[in-house]
C-alpha cells in the first residue's frame, strides 16, 4: 500500500551554526573593551586619592571631584545616545557600531597621553561621546537579526561583555599601574592602564569592521562619521562650557553635574521640537517613557558600584588597593552569570505566557533587599569581608539579570522601524543616573566620611524604579511571538545583511 508521506533514511544533516550567534560574539567583544575603557577611570581615581597624586593631589573634596570626572564622561556618553540610534537607523547599525569602537580606542589612548585636569576631562568626555553611539545600535541589531523567541537571551549574552569589561578593568588596573610605575614615573603610572585598554579596543574594532565588511561591503563610514562628529562637537563644547563656567563661578562639583544633566533634558526637548512628528512612536509612548525613567535607577546603580566599589570595599574593610579590587570584582563579575541567565529566563517567560514584566519587578525587588542589607553590613566598623562579597555578588546578579528582561520588554513595545531611536532615547534618559551617581555619592562620602549613606540612597532610587516597572503595560506574549519579528532572517536558516533604509517622512509608507 502506498503512502503520501516521504520517509528519508540516513542520518540527519547537522544543524548549521546560526549566523546570529557569531554576531553575538563580536558584539560581546565590543561591549567588553568599551566597558573596560569607561570603567577603568574609577580604579584610577581611587588610586590617585589613596596615593595623593595626579589631578586629585590637592583637592579638598577628592571623592566629589573624582566622581565629577566620572560623571562628565557619562555626560558625553549621554549626549550621543539618541543621535547614535538615529544615525544607526539612517546609515546602518553596523556602520555606527564600528565607528564607535574605533573612536573609543583612539580616545582612550589619548587619555593616557594628556596632562592636566581640564584636558583629561575633555578627552574623557570625547571618549564618552564616541562610546555613546554603541548601545542603541547594538540592541537594535540584536533585535533585528535574532529570532524573537531568543531575543532577550541574545541581549543578555552580548551585554555580558559589559560585566567582563568592568571586571577586567577593576582587576587589571592595579597590575597595569604597577607595570606603569616601572615604565613611567611613579606619578604617571596610571597612564599604562589607558594605553593597554585603548590598544585592546582598537584590535577589537578592526576585527568587528572586518566581520561586518564580509556581511555588507561599502558601509557609509565617511558620511556617518561626519554626522557623528557634528553631534560630538556640539556636545563637547556644551559639556566643557558648563564645566568652565561652573568652576569659574565657584560652583560645587555636584552642581556642575546637575547642570550637565540639564543639557540632556534640553536635548530631549530639542528632539521633541525638531523630530516630534517623525519620531512620534518613540516620543509619545507612555510605556517607553516609564521604562526610560526607570533606567535612571539602573544606570545610577550600575555606575555607583562600578565607579566606587573599590573605594567602598577599601574604606569598609580597611584593605589594600589590590585586595579591595579583588573583592569589588564580585559585584562586576556577577553580570557574567546574571546577564545571560536573565535573558534566557525572560524568553522562557514569554513563551509560557507569563511575560517579562513580572520577572523585571521581582528581580528588582530582590536587588533592593540585598542592597539594603549591604548598607547595614558596612555600617559595622569591622564588617565581614566574606559577607560583603556575597551580598555584592547576589545583588548584582539580580540586577544584571533584570536588564535584558527590561530591554526585551522595550524591544517588544517599540515600533521595529524606530528601535534604534527608542533604545537611544532609553539610554539618553537612563544616563542621567550615570552622570549624577558618581559625584553625588562621592560628595556624600566626603561629607559623612563613610559610604553607607550613598548605599541607602542607591536603594531608594532602586525602589522608585520598581514602582515604575509595575506601571508598564507590557505587550502580550502572544502578540510578541506572532509579530513581524518571527520573520527574522534566521528563521529561514540564513541572515540577510541589508542596511535599514533611510527614514521615510511621516505619513508615507515604505515599499
Amino acid at each position: 500500500m502506498g503512502s503520501s508521506a516521504t520517509v528519508t533514511d540516513g542520518p540527519r544533516a547537522p544543524r548549521a551554526w546560526p549566523a546570529y550567534r557569531t554576531m553575538w560574539i563580536f558584539l560581546l567583544l565590543g561591549w567588553t573593551v568599551s566597558a573596560a575603557d569607561r570603567a577603568l577611570t574609577g580604579p584610577v581615581v581611587t588610586w590617585m586619592i589613596d596615593n595623593k597624586v595626579g589631578f586629585l593631589e590637592s583637592s579638598s573634596n577628592p571623592h566629589a571631584l573624582g566622581g565629577l570626572i566620572g560623571g562628565l564622561f557619562f555626560a558625553g556618553y549621554m549626549l550621543t545616545q539618541w543621535p547614535g540610534g538615529y544615525l544607526g537607523d539612517r546609515y546602518g547599525h553596523r556602520t555606527v557600531i564600528t565607528i564607535s569602537l574605533v573612536w573609543a580606542g583612539l580616545a582612550t589612548l589619548l587619555s593616557g597621553i594628556v596632562s592636566g585636569l581640564v584636558l583629561f576631562i575633555a578627552i574623557r568626555v570625547l571618549t564618552g561621546l564616541g562610546e555613546g553611539a554603541f548601545y542603541s545600535n547594538d540592541r537594535s541589531l540584536i533585535a533585528e537579526r535574532t529570532p524573537v523567541e531568543k531575543r532577550s537571551l541574545g541581549m543578555g549574552v552580548v551585554i555580558t561583555g559589559l560585566a567582563i569589561g568592568i571586571t577586567a578593568a577593576i582587576l587589571l588596573t592595579p597590575h597595569l599601574i604597577d607595570l606603569g610605575a616601572s615604565v613611567f614615573s611613579a606619578e604617571g603610572a596610571w597612564r599604562m592602564a589607558f594605553f593597554v585598554m585603548g590598544a585592546a579596543t582598537l584590535v577589537v574594532a578592526v576585527a568587528v569592521a572586518v566581520y561586518f565588511r564580509r556581511q555588507e561591503p561599502g558601509l557609509p563610514y565617511g558620511r556617518a562619521l561626519l554626522h557623528m562628529l557634528a553631534y560630538a562637537a556640539g556636545g563637547l563644547a556644551a559639556v566643557m562650557a558648563v564645566y568652565y563656567v561652573g568652576t569659574s563661578a565657584g560652583l560645587s562639583d555636584l552642581w556642575i553635574a546637575v547642570i550637565e544633566v540639564a543639557l540632556a533634558l534640553c536635548l530631549v526637548m530639542g528632539v521633541f521640537a525638531t523630530k516630534g512628528e517623525e519620531l512620534g512612536p518613540v516620543l509619545r509612548n507612555r510605556d517607553l517613557w516609564l521604562i526610560n525613567v526607570a533606567f535612571i535607577a539602573v544606570l545610577w546603580n550600575l555606575w555607583f558600584f562600578s565607579f566606587w566599589s573599590v573605594a567602598i570595599v577599601g574604606d569598609a574593610a580597611h584593605s589594600s588597593f589590590g585586595r579591595s579590587a579583588l573583592i569589588a570584582a564580585f559585584n562586576a563579575g556577577a553580570g557574567i552569570l546574571g546577564f545571560p541567565v536573565g535573558g534566557w529566563l525572560s524568553d522562557v517567560a514569554v513563551r509560557r505566557g507569563i511575560g517579562r514584566r513580572p520577572l523585571v519587578v521581582g528581580f528588582t525587588f530582590a536587588q533592593l533587599l540585598l542592597t539594603i542589607a549591604f548598607g547595614f553590613v558596612i555600617l559595622d566598623s569591622t564588617p565581614s569581608v566574606a559577607l560583603m562579597a556575597v551580598l555584592l555578588f547576589a545583588a548584582s546578579t539580580f540586577f544584571n539579570a533584570m536588564q535584558p528582561m527590561a530591554q526585551g520588554m522595550l524591544a517588544d513595545i517599540a515600533d521595529p522601524a524606530y528601535r534604534g531611536a527608542a533604545f537611544g532615547m532609553n539610554n539618553l534618559i537612563g544616563e542621567i543616573g550615570a552622570v549624577l551617581s558618581p559625584p553625588i555619592s562621592g560628595a556624600l562620602r566626603d561629607a559623612t566620611g563613610a559610604w553607607s549613606t550613598a548605599v541607602f540612597l542607591d536603594a531608594g532610587v532602586i525602589a522608585v524604579a520598581m514602582v515604575l516597572f509595575i506601571l508598564v503595560r507590557e505587550r502580550s506574549s502572544s502578540r510578541t511571538l506572532r509579530g513581524e519579528e518571527r520573520e527574522a532572517p534566521e528563521a529561514a536558516g540564513e541572515e540577510r545583511f541589508t542596511r535599514a533604509p533611510a527614514r521615510q517622512p511621516a505619513g508615507t509608507t515604505q515599499t
